[in-house]
């Protein structure tokens, strides 16, 4: 029986899937055979690495087994075309060597990112490939995040990677027009990539941080390649003044704590500072973008002394802003709980309602965990105790699902002793 890759085999791999794909990518040009081809040498590591353990340059060893998968599958394209050897000969001898491609430091995951959000693709589609070549995020993972079925989104990545194909894009950074036509989707899927990371969908830890890391880093590089992009500018701010308060989110038994009970001092400041910098700067050039006003939020709540101390009514104001752009069932939700901090639970309740014929949030867990903390709020203890047990049942996060049924234990134990 194979033994299972360790945490950190695994975070390891999820890095170095971007560089691989990029560096197969650029050798050989086929940027579907060069996701397949990586997958395989995830899948042979997966196997290998637990045994004999991880190897001195994993990345120089995952390259190439996958380019050796990839020589493997045109041999068998020629032959089945039925090429001359002459022609094969002379496609082989214009590759270069493996051992120059595994000696080369160079990344080209911002290139591979920009690729995949080819203006080929319809939007979703390429969100959807580009959070798995680049992100490392499973099929389960995206579906959960598009809130469709997990065959629905594998037949979609799939289309994409063929897509990519026939149109034949050049694997390199996109001129300056084209680079504008890719840059939502871009920051659409390095915000997707931010949320999985700092808050995860399923598994037993809260967060990833070798996910949000990653998307930290290449919003650094976006932001460097396009210093005057305002939206770009935003959502780093976003990223930094939300990551700034990961110390916080859990205590020292691993336990998810609310935005309101967190320790404040053991916020990274730093990056509060380095956040509200940027998106002072970028509100200051006029054009207002989503991922701003979701910076602007972020900030209003880092910038409270206490949970007590922050501006409920322009976080409010913002979240109507933010709805005026974005048709997202979640920024309602949100801005039914600010409404609630500001008018009282019984508004916010009243908004919520209104959500329960939007088919795309219908049934997810955050709906009935956020009706439980105002029916809490509002005393009315036997129904909050019962949402906050519907949403630990729906709940994929392992600890979410924790932290909702100690909701639900503590809030029905008041009820009893009250």
């Amino acid at each position: 029986m194979t033994a299972p890759l360790s945490s950190s085999h695994e975070q390891l791999l999820r890095e170095l899937t971007p560089h691989v794909v990029g560096a197969i990518t650029r050798r050989f040009g086929d940027f579907a055979a060069a996701e397949d081809a990586t997958q395989e040498a995830l899948i042979a590591a997966a196997a290998q690495w637990p045994r004999d353990g991880a190897p001195d340059n994993p990345r120089g060893w995952l390259i190439q087994v996958a380019a050796r998968r990839m020589t493997d599958h045109i041999r068998s394209e020629s032959a089945r075309r039925r090429r001359e050897e002459a022609s094969a000969a002379s496609e082989e001898a214009a590759i270069p060597p493996v051992d120059q491609i595994m000696s080369s430091d160079h990344d080209d995951t911002l290139i591979l990112l920009f690729m995949c959000c080819h203006p080929a693709l319809t939007r979703s589609s390429a969100i959807a490939l580009t959070l798995r070549a680049v992100g490392g995020l499973t099929t389960a993972e995206i579906a959960r995040a598009y809130f469709v079925p997990e065959s629905t989104m594998a037949q979609r990545i799939s289309r994409a990677k063929q897509s990519i194909k026939k149109s034949d894009v050049p694997f390199s950074l996109p001129w300056e027009r084209e680079r504008a036509e890719r840059l939502g989707a871009v920051l659409h899927v390095l915000y997707l990539i931010f949320n999985e990371g700092y808050a995860s969908t399923s598994g037993r830890t809260l967060r990833r941080a070798d996910l949000s890391s990653e998307a930290i880093r290449l919003a650094r590089a976006v932001h460097a390649l396009l210093p005057d992009e305002t939206e770009v500018a935003g959502l780093l701010a976003l990223m930094l003044l939300t990551d700034a308060r990961r110390a916080a989110r859990t205590n020292a038994d691993g336990e998810l704590v609310p935005l309101d009970e967190q320790d404040r001092t053991r916020w990274d400041r730093d990056q509060i500072r380095e956040g509200t910098r940027l998106i002072g700067g970028a509100l200051s050039k006029g054009t207002v973008g989503a991922y701003q006003v979701q910076a602007a939020i972020a900030a209003v709540h880092d910038e409270a002394a206490s949970a007590e101390a922050t501006d409920w009514k322009q976080i409010v104001a913002l979240y109507r802003l933010l709805m005026r752009m974005s048709e997202n069932p979640m920024i309602a939700l949100n801005h039914a709980v600010a409404v609630a901090m500001v008018d009282g639970p019984e508004a916010g309740l009243a908004l919520i309602d209104g959500l329960d014929d939007d088919a795309r949030i219908a049934g997810h867990f955050r709906v009935d965990a956020v009706r439980g903390h105002l029916h809490e709020r509002a005393g009315h203890r036997e129904r909050a105790a019962a949402c906050f047990r519907e949403a630990a049942e729906k709940a994929t996060s392992i600890q979410e699902r924790h932290y909702l049924m100690k909701k639900a234990a503590t809030v029905a134990a008041a009820t009893l002793g009250s």
